[in-house]
């Protein structure tokens, strides 16, 4: 990125179709490396079965893609919410039965994928889709599937992108993923040096991961007394809510019912909390 920064609209506007399109309209893509991203291209280049599943969301020009296309990978997807990029990149690839351009939103998406790369989509989403991340990578990984890629390790003063921590991650992926790999990226180019984490999480298939909608909540506080009233439950592994107090993430050994979860908040009737399908 240059200075890590792209945004050329005002930030104040909604991070939807509309703005990502304008991006792409305007050549405004500050984020673009030009090349696949050094730290992905060393982890591709240990990966053995070609014909796995892959999935890139929030694809851009699809360096990636095109390199694991360059590799002898089979069945790779694409898939990005923009519409000029996108047509850009279908044309890319027209020729290639090897992969599958998308238009879309990746949250609406369905599919069964064996890996799933990340490379500056989770940094392009608002903080507050954090929970629904985790739960949506979750379930469109297989049995046994992995995402790995790149976060970013520092905090931005004008955003997208948005950064993070170590810890944070941790907190937010802990119990619906197993910790391969968590660590500094030891070859990120220049401009990213010291400000990525390299990762590889394998999904736990025996966690349920589920994410709610919730409604009462209007502070840090009363948020905390909820997180830890549903952590108290025997089943519960983790519990996590978005910033905005709107979601929250659930990951428990077996399904809870809606109605035990409901009782839990039930000391204050403004709570009221549904399963988002």
């Amino acid at each position: 990125m240059n200075n890590e920064s792209c945004c050329v609209v005002s930030c104040e506007k909604p991070l939807d179709q509309e703005y990502w399109d304008a991006q792409y309209k305007a050549n405004a893509t500050g984020w673009d490396l030009g090349l696949v991203s050094p730290p992905i291209k060393t982890y591709i280049d240990t990966l053995k079965d070609k014909d796995i599943a892959i999935l890139i969301p929030g694809c851009g020009n699809s360096y990636e893609a095109a390199y694991l296309l360059d590799q002898g990978f089979t069945n790779v997807t694409v898939i990005d919410i923009a519409p000029t990029l996108v047509k850009i990149i279908a044309e890319k690839f027209i020729t290639n039965t090897h992969i599958q351009v998308l238009l879309g939103d990746f949250f609406s998406h369905k599919g069964e994928y064996d890996l799933i790369i990340e490379q500056t989509f989770f940094c392009a989403l608002p903080p507050v889709m954090r929970q629904k991340y985790v739960w949506k990578m979750h379930e469109l990984l297989a049995k046994y599937g992995k995402i790995s890629g790149l976060l970013f390790n520092r905090i931005f003063e004008v955003s997208p992108p948005f950064g993070g921590s170590q810890d944070e991650y941790e907190l937010l992926f802990k119990d619906a993923f197993d910790f391969i790999t968590l660590e500094k990226s030891a070859n990120s180019i220049a401009p990213r040096s010291n400000s990525e984490l390299f990762f590889e999480f394998k999904k736990n298939s025996t966690a349920v991961v589920n994410l709610y909608e919730f409604e009462g909540i209007t502070c840090s506080g009363c948020m905390d007394t909820v997180t830890k009233k549903f952590a108290a439950i025997k089943e519960v592994l983790n519990v996590s809510m978005s910033s905005n107090f709107a979601e929250i993430l659930i990951v428990s050994t077996i399904e809870i019912p809606l109605e035990e979860l409901q009782k839990t908040v039930s000391y204050d009737e403004k709570y009221k909390i549904k399963k988002i399908t």
